[in-house]
């Protein structure tokens, strides 16, 4: 089923897990997250990032979600996942996405809270959740802005300021988590976590969990992440299941067994990682 995210959100907080939210760009990737999702009964958020969209496009990421959610039988909401400006945020709402993010990170912080706070006043008239970010991650990720070397870790006071001005639902941090990781090796500053949870009462989210060890996920859900962004691993995994159905059958001339193959260790990554953000049997 279809859902905006404010419900999923709250009751994470309230029950110490957190929401996954996968990355997508394919129609396989789409069936793996929803498949995985269906058979551990856990929420799910279905995300398309502007390096996403601009493979995939925005009215057929909207169709492929709405189609996925749809059918399945647990929530699934469809996410922007760092929204570059007022206008995609516009566009994303009139596709059909139930759940919007505006990252202006790469902006002064005044700018950064003038158009989320756009964003947030036209996506709540819809009833829509919008989430922000506030800190500069490092790393690497296709379409999405990452700062140099370790990125600036997100500042508790400035947190408060933003999430006071903006109106946010939920909120995104820095604190040593990186974008396009491939290896479990961040190292999460898990006071700081503690200190904007002290300062800001909204669900926290982490992207990046690519990179983040099993036992800080656990940790930082205690703390008050509610919900974890995975790419990496799922773009690893996809690669990884179509190349060994190559290597199996070189002289494949369809794709469908490799798609399939892809498919099924996408799916296999999602059933890891919700197991370990905890969101099994919540649905």
């Amino acid at each position: 089923m279809l859902v905006t995210t404010h419900i999923m959100l709250q009751r994470a907080l309230e029950e110490h897990y957190a929401l996954p939210g996968f990355n997508v760009q394919t129609l396989e990737m789409v069936q793996a997250v929803v498949s995985a999702a269906e058979e551990e009964r856990s929420p799910v958020l279905l995300q398309f990032n502007p390096g996403n969209l601009q493979h995939v496009g925005m009215a057929y990421a909207a169709a492929l979600g709405i189609a996925a959610a749809s059918q399945a039988s647990v929530p699934v909401a469809l996410h922007l996942d760092h929204g570059v400006d007022f206008s995609q945020a516009e566009a994303a709402l009139r596709a059909g996405f139930t759940s919007l993010m505006y990252d202006g990170t790469p902006h002064s912080l005044e700018r950064n809270i003038l158009v989320t706070k756009q964003v947030c006043d036209l996506a709540h008239a819809k009833q829509i959740s919008v989430e922000g970010e506030i800190g500069q991650m490092g790393g690497n990720e296709e379409g999405v802005f990452t700062a140099e070397g370790a990125g600036t870790m997100t500042d508790p006071a400035e947190a408060l300021e933003y999430v006071q001005r903006t109106g946010v639902d939920s909120l995104a941090i820095a604190v040593g988590n990186s974008h396009g990781m491939l290896s479990q090796s961040a190292q999460l500053d898990m006071d700081r976590i503690a200190a904007i949870r002290e300062k800001v009462r909204l669900p926290l989210v982490l992207h990046g969990a690519s990179g983040v060890p099993d036992d800080a996920v656990r940790e930082a859900i205690v703390r008050g992440v509610c919900k974890f962004n995975v790419a990496t691993q799922l773009n690893v995994g996809f690669l990884l299941g179509f190349t060994q159905a190559l290597h199996k059958q070189p002289t494949l001339s369809n794709p469908r067994a490799a798609l399939e193959e892809a498919r099924n260790t996408v799916k296999e990554v999602c059933r890891g990682r919700i197991r370990v953000f905890g969101s099994s049997g919540k649905a």
